[in-house]
């Protein structure tokens, strides 16, 4: 799935690992992503989730999609700061699921969380034309 996400890839988007309902995923925030407050805009931070929280939910194989997800900011991400999102899986239940994303920055002194996110997802029947 992530080899034909153009979107994610194009923003410098790298999966580190994924498998069993958790993926991990890392971003470098470049100045293009940086608002007029001079910090890491809100959505680049929610795609780096959401395309986590992606990898970790369609790691059993059925094409999984978003139901919804919310995500709380900690903290402020910064020009140059390297992000890592980390997917866990909390329930699986029929068709859909609930995983829960936390986004640190890497720090000399240790990881910092930027954001809180968790995604709810459904498995679909892949359509003729999706």
């Amino acid at each position: 799935m992530f080899e034909a996400d153009e979107a994610s890839r194009a923003l410098g988007i790298e999966l580190i690992e994924a498998g069993d309902g958790h993926a991990v995923a890392s971003m470098r925030i470049t100045a293009s992503m940086v608002n007029g407050h001079d910090i890491a805009h809100g959505g680049y931070v929610f795609l780096l989730a959401d395309t986590t929280f992606a990898l970790a939910c369609n790691s059993h194989g059925p094409v999984t999609v978003a139901a919804g997800a919310d995500i709380t900011f900690v903290a402020a991400g910064r020009l140059g700061d390297h992000l890592v999102a980390t997917a866990t899986e909390r329930t699986r239940y029929g068709r859909n699921g609930i995983y829960d994303v936390t986004v640190h920055r890497e720090t000399p002194g240790g990881p910092e969380t930027v954001a809180e996110f968790r995604g709810r997802s459904r498995t679909i029947e892949k359509s003729r034309d999706a």
